[in-house]
Formats: structure tokens, sequence, C-alpha cells
């Protein structure tokens, strides 16, 4: 089996693994943590601490809620920020992918945005020798990553200026600067116009990806899938009818969340 590299994954020093098990203890302690209180337990930086909370993150052991706080992820055995219907999201959602799958022959990927970033909660990998691999568990930004555009694309504009122009954004270093944002925004206005969102190597070098919103019988987004395939293959794969392919999936997805008398959101 032969996978595309995941996103270069951060590197800090061994010497703060004594403060990122601390910032464990106060997560399964307390529940959920501000970045700035946890710069105040360790008495570090609130730039040291975001890099500490950034690899707590990255490898599922917290997620960021709406409101900015740290709250323990699934490798603390704690569903992402409180959300209890993910594994009923991925029992619905897997009978789909795997058909999607079956019909394109690319990766196909379901996940959720939590806060600025997006958490793939499953993956259903596709037979190509070269393709893209399993990326369930990963975290990646949502303003990079195709499904995540798709859904931050249904938020009202206060909250995108929350999420990426307010102070707690750039302390986090999640905000996006002025130079983009006005791109940034154009960009998310053609996501709702068209209905589905592109990244075009965005996350990862060589890969693309296509990305739908999905929602509940509400109407409200509870998740994203994503096709992802090697850069070469996208275009000739979304000449092919890759959209109407991937909004027929979703519509039969959306029926059975609605349906069930649990639907998550």
């Amino acid at each position: 089996m032969q996978n595309l590299p995941l996103q270069k994954k951060p590197t800090y020093s061994i010497e703060a693994v004594d403060n990122a098990l601390q910032l464990l203890q106060l997560l399964r302690d307390g529940g959920s943590l501000r970045l700035k209180d946890a710069a105040k337990e360790l008495g570090v930086a609130p730039s040291t601490a975001h890099r500490l909370l950034a690899m707590l993150v990255y490898r599922g052991f917290a997620v960021q809620d709406e409101s900015r706080r740290y709250v323990p992820g699934p490798a603390m055995g704690a569903g992402p920020a409180g959300v209890s219907w993910t594994r009923l999201l991925r029992d619905l959602a897997r009978p789909h992918m795997e058909l999607l799958c079956s019909r394109v022959n690319e990766t196909v990927n379901l996940m959720i945005r939590v806060g600025t970033k997006v958490r793939f909660l499953d993956t259903v990998e596709s037979t190509n020798v070269l393709r893209v691999g399993d990326r369930q568990g990963t975290v990646l930004p949502a303003s990079k990553a195709s499904g995540g555009k798709a859904m931050l694309a249904e938020l009202e504009p206060a909250m995108i200026d929350q999420l990426f122009r307010s102070q707690n954004a750039e302390i986090g270093g999640d905000s996006i600067p002025d130079a983009e944002y006005p791109a940034f925004l154009r960009e998310l206005e053609t996501v709702r116009t068209n209905g589905f969102a592109a990244n075009f190597e965005g996350t990862e070098d060589g890969i693309s990806a296509l990305g739908m919103a999905l929602h509940n019988g509400k109407g409200v987004v509870v998740g994203a899938l994503s096709v992802a395939t090697p850069v070469a293959r996208f275009r000739r794969l979304f000449d092919a009818g890759l959209v109407a392919v991937m909004l027929e999936t979703r519509r039969q997805l959306e029926i059975d969340i609605a349906a069930n008398p649990a639907e998550p959101g």
C-alpha cells in the first residue's frame, strides 16, 4: 500500500513533555481549558502554551470548541468537544462512503468541524496503488480543507470574523492576514453559490479534494464529506461528473441522518 505523505507534523523540544502531561491532567480534571489559563498554570508565555496545546490537538488529545476552549479529544476517551453523536454519524455515513468510493475509485473522508479545525472521523480508501491514505483522527485547518471550507461557508459572517479575525484567533495562530482575508471571503461566497468546495494542494502537496457539507433534518450542518485524490487525477475525475455523484451521495446520506430518531446535531 502506498500513501501520499501527510503534512509535516509539528516538532517541539523533549523538555516540553512535562508541561504537555500537566495540560493533559488539567483537561482531564477540569473538562476545558482556555489558552490564557493554560499559560498561567504552566507559568509560560501564551505562545508556548499554544504550541503545546497544538501538539495535543494534533495527536487527538484535545480539540477546540466555538468559544476557543480546549476540551478533551477522542484520544482521551471523549468525543470531540462533547459531541456525543460522532459514532452515530460514522455508522450512518459508512455505507454511503463505501458506495461513493466504489463509484469514483478515490478516497472518501468524513469530517466534522470544531472551531477553526476539522477532525477526520472516518476514511474509505480507494484501491489505486497511488492514493490518498487513511486520514482518520487527522486534524487540519478548516480554512484549507475542502470539507472545512464547505462547512465554514454556511456560517454567518460574524462567526467567520470571530474564528479568524479576533484577538483569540491571533493568539491561537488561526488569524488570516489582512491581505488574504478578502480573497478567503470571496472563496466562501463561491462555495455557497456552487454548493461544494475544492482544495488544490492546500493542506498537502500533491493532493486535491472536493468537499460538501452534510445537514440534519433541520438543515443544520453536522459534518462534511470529501473525495481526495492525487492532483494529477483531479481534473479528469471532476470532468467525469464528480459533483453530481457526490450530490446524490449527500442526498441519500442526509435522508438517513434525518430519519434517525437520534440524529446528530
